[in-house]
């Protein structure tokens, strides 16, 4: 996802491009990683002081919502991420410690399960969390 792309979802489902939304974006686009609403409100507070929570989880909720941006759960906090522009079927790994994501070009979901006659699977999502080779350094 870039932000043109990201910008052209807001205006076509009717959103407003506000200052704040870009900033937001501009920070997944810088940090090509994982990112919790609270270091998203780190990053942002400098420009927009007195931004809240709120805010934050509203504009999280709403990308998330129109796709431009993908969340996970670990350690008990949601994390978010730019949505990927891939073409291919992918999966990630993720290091839980800095939040960079790798592609996992392989689905598992082809030698896990046949499409059962009764049931229609619409979607899946795999994860693999651990550490990359910079975090087991630390």
């Amino acid at each position: 996802m870039n932000l043109e792309r990201a910008l052209d979802i807001l205006k076509d489902k009717g959103y407003k491009y506000t200052g704040k939304r870009k900033r937001l974006l501009d920070i997944f686009l810088v940090e090509g990683r994982y990112l919790s609403a609270k270091e998203i409100l780190e990053a942002m507070q400098e420009a927009y002081p007195d931004l809240s929570f709120d805010t934050i989880y509203r504009n999280l909720s709403l990308f998330e919502t129109l796709e431009i941006i993908e969340g996970t759960e670990w350690d008990g906090e949601r994390k978010y991420r730019l949505h990927c522009d891939g073409q291919t079927h992918h999966h990630h790994l993720i290091c839980t410690r800095c939040g960079i994501t790798k592609t996992i070009h392989a689905c598992p979901m082809d030698t896990v399960i046949e499409q059962p006659s009764d049931f229609h699977i619409t979607g899946h999502k795999f994860e693999v969390y651990g550490r990359c080779t910079t975090c087991l350094e630390v």
